[in-house]
């Protein structure tokens, strides 16, 4: 028999998002199948090190090549550190296989492994990357036409158009799109929880989850709610997440005078409770990959208002699973929420629909066989 592989899943940095959960996710469905995993970031944004160690089975390394709030000089020196300290666990453990997870950890981990002569190296794009420079986008894509990376996986069909505008070959691109384990919201109290947000039993409960970031534009959506409450006085909007537009968006809400109507909810390690007391998911935002909270907004049966951006248009087709408003636009956003909160039966088939469609082609199991595939077609 052959033995399992040794796998290494690097990404930038340990902090909440999308890129960071599919990679636990990956991490556990291989670990569980008994593969030897190691999961390694360039740095602990968050502090969330040693909280991620108790609570996953397999290594958690934190190659501490960055500090907030150091000079460009001391950070350049940690970033150095940081290299030799990947240099020597590439070397040690011998990995069969390693997978990164930004543009930043396929520039800077994937040239190591391929000195340190790593059979399979998979790279990964998951979305737009927020200001990146031409000459790094060059860079990018040289490494991976002339093999530094194996491969490129993008995670949905519009990135890997993304991709191929970047100038890497189309021979080098696989698709293979995120996935979830299905949120489970059986036994979930859904009283208690609205209740406890401020929801009342029957108030149309619209949920957003996401960073507090621009790109999420959680302020359009922000925008939206006074026509929505001409229409629906009743209705509620919580914003799951945390981040540097927090002030920001408390002010914008109270100069709207919505404060009783729209409450941030911050960052949660229990989305699925949100998911479970809501209505109706809302996504704004300006640009994505293949959301992550999308899909488990679906999976938990929710109908979706989202824009028309990369990645959303190929999981929510229009008038199935929700209802596709251009992005940017606060008045056909308004209108799509109360198109929806008007029709309850539209509602339940929508979220029926989206659960459904998860299920069948969004799951980590097809995932994470999507990438064993993958490794051992490269090995």
């Amino acid at each position: 028999m052959t033995p399992p592989l040794s796998i290494l899943l690097l990404g930038t940095q340990m902090a909440v998002g999308g890129a960071q959960k599919v990679l636990f996710d990956q991490a556990n469905w291989f670990h569980q199948r008994g593969y030897k995993v190691t999961t390694a970031f360039f740095y602990d944004r968050d502090n969330l090190h040693h909280s991620w160690q108790d609570v996953f089975p397999f290594p958690v390394i934190n190659l501490n090549a960055f500090e907030k709030g150091e000079g460009k000089l001391r950070n350049g020196v940690l970033i150095l550190q940081g290299l030799w300290r990947l240099w020597v666990l590439l070397r040690r453990e011998k990995f069969d296989v390693i997978e990164t997870f930004t543009h930043d950890s396929n520039m800077l981990a994937l040239p190591l492994a391929w000195a340190a002569q790593i059979p399979v190296r998979i790279a990964t794009h998951h979305g737009i990357v927020a200001g990146i420079s031409p000459w790094r986008e060059k860079i990018h894509a040289w490494m991976v036409n002339h093999g530094i990376a194996q491969c490129i996986v993008a995670v949905s069909a519009m990135t890997r158009r993304k991709l191929l505008e970047e100038g890497i070959q189309a021979e080098r691109i696989v698709v293979i799109p995120n996935g979830i384990t299905p949120v489970e919201v059986e036994g979930i109290n859904r009283e208690e929880i609205r209740k406890a947000a401020g929801v009342g039993a029957d108030d149309p409960f619209l949920l957003a989850v996401g960073r507090l970031v621009y790109s999420k534009a959680h302020e359009l959506l922000i925008a939206a709610m006074p026509a929505v409450l001409e229409k629906f006085p009743n209705t509620k909007l919580g914003i799951c997440g945390d981040g540097a537009l927090r002030p920001q968006l408390e002010g914008q809400i109270q100069s709207l005078g919505i404060s009783d109507s729209v409450k941030l909810l911050g960052h949660s390690d229990d989305v699925a409770k949100f998911l479970a007391s809501a209505d109706v998911f809302v996504m704004p935002s300006l640009w994505e990959g293949l959301s992550i909270a999308l899909l488990e907004a679906m999976s938990a049966g929710l109908p979706i208002i989202a824009t028309q951006v990369e990645g959303m248009e190929e999981v929510v087709s229009e008038g199935v699973e929700g209802l596709l408003v251009p992005a940017g636009n606060v008045e056909t956003l308004a209108d799509a929420v109360t198109r929806i909160l008007d029709n309850p039966r539209m509602r339940h088939s929508m979220g029926a629909a989206a659960r459904a469609k998860v299920l069948g082609s969004y799951t980590a199991d097809r995932m994470c066989e999507g990438y064993l595939g993958l490794a051992l077609k490269l090995k």
